[in-house]
């Protein structure tokens, strides 16, 4: 059967034509005709038409101001399109590959293959229990998109999809296609670039529209399928909660001064009131199919008594539903549920206190359709509800707080000194001390209402305090449960934390504690300190009462962002896999159970990549089962948008996870080769002193300045949150974010693979070119960490372009110009030749379809890089070509798929 009525190539072919006519219609043929010559000067040089760029950098120098405008334009307007297209092929590819029975990583291959092995159900229940993975949305959007443009390009996604997919006379197919085109005249007209920067709301509502929109209705389909595949193999296993979604934004407030409590509350309360209204409708749609008459199906006992229970809760509404609902007891009970979840924001009494009464509601009814002999009926209607509410409760995705550690010691500090204590000159061992016993007395020591004359940060940091209690007697605890303490270096940054919940009652031990406590590790000294930190935590006798409440589940949080700029590629994947091995060994030896949280983002050089693969890779004494991982940027977007690959992402999650738990139960100390760790312990300090070697070189930060976008990357309103820590230009001071961004937008992908080759050849030099060639290899085919690593390291440099870096690099002075860039080229050209030697490939990607995409996005890409070097090296911009240069920012993330 033939599934689809379209293929990538004619999408892209339309797509850009369609951009054509558009570009011509609303600007004018002569822009059009710019376009093309550019287009096709572009592709001269790349496919050796054309002996050099002359051509292009001519026609791109000649460009009036205006004109500049419409091609920044023309070419931001066609990636995102072909982005669309893109994503369109990706949905082919997973319905014919499970159409055929052939997807890859699939939840039904490990179910045979485990069934095949032996694995008896027990064992797979026991499996199934203990994962839990927790995508946590974070409030750093790094998208260049504005949401307005955002949703124009779904609108024409979901278009594109009903061409593919659906049986269309000529007459519906023009009519798609009309809108299709009026869809992008009215993105043509739209203005691309933000004005100001998004709000924290802005980021909260970015993140719900992903849970409301798509993974809402996602995963009852998710769920039905694990189900289906378990009882192929395994009849009736259960099947647990396996997934649970959280979020930072409109809760994080490390470096951002604009969240405020006002900005979670609002968040909390807009997410409880989606949740709520995605309950009630669905509870209207049951209504419309559990019409089954009273008189002919038998009604369970416990449906009767709740029936019974509500018309004393609710006498009046039991009697209106009575005479609207004669004899149909199930229609009668959901009107009764529909007011309950009503009145959970009500003054009036009766309304759901958690999520778990109205599962309870929602198990009365699947029990009683069971016990009729209505499987079909419950299985079809009631059981994807019943995972809804499993899954996101009445908070749809709990919020995870979190702050600076400076800011903890600042406000205890400041606290306490009004109640005569001098923290400040305590050492660590005496704040420990202090802390302890004020945690652990029954009286608070500061009073949270009136802490006195205080700094704006300590009045911020025990705001937020007392309005975390107040949020959890509101939302409930599981609401926002978290908090996450940024740079965490000593274990009394942990008990700062432990102790202001204390102050406002959040805390109340040894009975109580209602939020973990996660130190966010990213430095090379707190990674490395990770077992003196944890050892001290556990030893303590507040903090070990707190655990205890917590099921003795310990969540550390490991930076990748960080820890990348501080240490470079390879040292920081090295620091990360042993780092989090030892605190696993740990966490077990001290029969503490460590849910990792790993801080990634979108880019390689921030730990992003394939997720699955990602989780293949970790360390056998990592996986517990729990794991936590960011998700953010464009990941989002690319991951979440379309309710197929939303799908099929969470299909991968849990195949990887299910698979790498079953090994690290048969495995549970992974067997690594002590000579593939000796390998790693010459290349990761030699990539180290490499990469510090060049931060740390005199003019650098002068050079990283003029060669790269990055004053126009600050202010180009991406985020709520200052591009900086300070507003200083160092790249110590520098997020992450923009570091990586900014490399990117010159297509020199630094973060991704500098330092790797010397760190490499360091390890050739100390072994032998031969012997240690033959070891890499053998690390690559056979270590899944070494070989994510590597394959990483192969997509930055696969799509790093020196030829159009060198233009960035001229744009600095001579001076510095030559003492760093053809540093940065050998370095780059060196890592190419050895990732293809020890993957034995003759190209640098694993994937062909990705191959495809660069060489069609790389002709495109080309014009808009030489614009932004043409207008960066303007010392007088007008207001025109600032906002141009803006938009080219915009073309070039949407081209490479990537800011940060």
């Amino acid at each position: 059967m033939k599934l689809h009525n379209r293929d990538v190539r004619t999408d892209v072919r339309e797509l850009g034509a369609l951009v054509g006519d558009v570009l011509a219609a609303q600007a004018s043929t002569e822009a059009y005709e710019t376009v093309e010559e550019l287009r096709n000067a572009a592709i001269d040089y790349r496919r050796g038409d054309a002996p050099d760029r002359g051509r292009l950098h001519e026609r791109v120098g000649g460009l009036s101001e205006v004109r500049e405008g419409i091609v920044a334009r023309a070419f931001t307007t066609y990636f995102e399109l072909i982005n669309l297209a893109e994503e369109r092929e990706r949905v082919r590819a997973i319905r014919n590959a499970d159409d055929e029975g052939a997807l890859h990583d699939s939840f039904e291959a490990t179910i045979a293959e485990f069934a095949e092995q032996g694995v008896e159900p027990e064992e797979l229940e026991e499996l199934l229990a203990d994962v839990l993975i927790e995508p946590t949305f974070t409030a750093h959007p790094t998208e260049a998109r504005r949401s307005t443009v955002k949703s124009k390009l779904r609108s024409i996604a979901n278009h594109l999809g009903e061409l593919d997919e659906r049986n269309l006379t000529e007459r519906e197919r023009n009519a798609i296609w009309r809108d299709v085109t009026a869809e992008v005249t009215s993105l043509w007209g739209t203005r691309q670039v933000r004005q100001r920067p998004p709000e924290p709301e802005d980021e909260a509502r970015n993140v719900q529209w992903y849970l409301e929109n798509t993974l809402f209705d996602v995963v009852g389909d998710a769920y039905e399928e694990f189900e289906e595949t378990i009882s192929q193999e395994y009849g009736d296993v259960d099947c647990p909660k396996l997934f649970e979604f959280r979020s930072w934004a409109g809760s994080d407030r490390d470096g951002n001064p604009f969240v405020t409590p006002e900005v979670t509350d609002e968040t909390l309360e807009r997410q409880r009131e989606v949740a709520v209204e995605k309950y009630r409708d669905q509870c209207k749609r049951l209504s419309a199919v559990l019409s089954q008459d009273g008189e002919r199906y038998a009604v369970g006992d416990a449906l009767t008594a709740s029936l019974a229970a509500d018309a004393e809760r609710f006498p009046t509404v039991v009697e209106e539903a009575r005479e609207r609902y004669p004899d149909e007891p199930y229609r009668q009970k959901l009107r009764l549920m529909r007011e309950r979840l009503d009145r959970i924001d009500d003054v009036r009494p009766g309304g759901y206190p958690d999520s778990d009464a109205f599962l309870d509601d929602l198990d009365v009814i699947a029990d009683s359709l069971a016990a009729d002999g209505q499987d079909a009926v419950r299985e079809s209607f009631v059981e994807p509800l019943r995972r809804q509410v499993d899954t996101f409760g009445l908070t749809l995705a709990s919020l995870d707080l979190r702050d600076h550690r400076e800011n903890h010691t600042e406000a205890v500090a400041e606290a306490v000194a009004a109640e005569g204590v001098d923290y400040r000159e305590m050492d660590e061992s005496g704040r420990q001390a202090f802390l302890t016993e004020a945690i652990l007395q029954a009286d608070p020591v500061v009073d949270a209402d009136d802490p006195g004359d205080v700094s704006e940060t300590t009045e911020r940091v025990i705001r937020r305090f007392e309005a975390l209690a107040e949020w959890q007697d509101e939302y409930g605890a599981q609401a926002i449960d978290t908090y996450c303490i940024s740079m965490t270096e000593e274990p009394s940054h942990v008990l700062e934390v432990l102790f202001l919940a204390d102050q406002v009652g959040v805390v109340s031990l040894p009975d109580h504690c209602g939020l973990d406590v996660v130190p966010l590790l990213e430095t090379e000294s707190a990674l490395n300190g990770a077992e003196r930190i944890l050892g001290t935590l556990f030893d303590n006798d507040a903090y070990a009462a707190a655990l205890d409440t917590r099921g003795d589940v310990q969540e550390v949080m490991l930076g990748y962002s960080d820890s990348n700029k501080e240490n470079g590629f390879l040292a920081a994947n090295w620091d990360l896999y042993e780092n989090q091995r030892r605190i696993a060994r740990f966490c077990r030896d001290e029969d503490v159970t460590l849910r990792l949280f790993h801080g990634r983002g979108g880019s390689i050089s921030r730990g992003g990549g394939p997720m699955n693969e990602a989780l293949l890779a970790l360390p056998n004494e990592t996986v517990t089962g729990q794991v936590k991982f960011t998700e953010q940027g464009e990941a989002i977007a690319e991951k979440y948008a379309n309710p197929r690959i939303a799908e099929r992402e969470l299909e991968q999650m849990l195949d990887a996870q299910i698979r790498a738990r079953h090994e690290a139960t048969a495995e549970p100390t992974e067997d690594v080769p002590e000579r593939w760790v000796d390998a790693m312990e010459i290349m990761a300090p030699a990539a180290r002193e490499t990469y510090r070697g060049l931060l740390n070189s005199d003019g650098f930060v002068s050079y990283f300045g003029q060669a790269t976008p990055i004053s126009v990357v600050e202010d180009l309103n991406l985020g709520s949150r200052p591009a900086s820590r300070s507003g200083e230009r160092t790249v110590e001071d520098l997020r992450a974010i923009p570091w990586v961004f900014s490399w990117t937008q010159t297509r020199l992908i630094l973060p991704g693979w500098y330092s790797l080759a010397s760190g490499i050849d360091a390890y050739l030099d100390a072994v032998g070119e031969a012997d240690g060639l033959a070891t890499l290899r053998e690390m690559y085919e056979e270590w899944p960490f070494f070989q994510t690593t590597l394959d990483n390291a192969g997509l930055a440099l696969a799509r790093t372009e020196p030829e159009i870096a060198a233009e960035y690099a001229d744009l600095a002075d001579d001076d510095l110009r030559e003492r760093f860039f053809p540093e940065l080229v050998g370095e780059y050209e060196r890592g190419r030749e050895l990732v293809l030697a020890i993957s034995e490939r003759d190209q640098l990607l694993r994937r062909e379809w990705l191959e495809e995409s660069l060489g069609r996005r790389n002709p495109y890409v080309d014009p808009l890089n030489l614009l932004q070097v043409n207008l960066l090296g303007r010392s007088d911009r007008t207001d025109e070509e600032e906002r141009t240069l803006r938009l080219t920012v915009n073309g070039i993330a949407a081209g490479m798929k990537n800011t940060g």
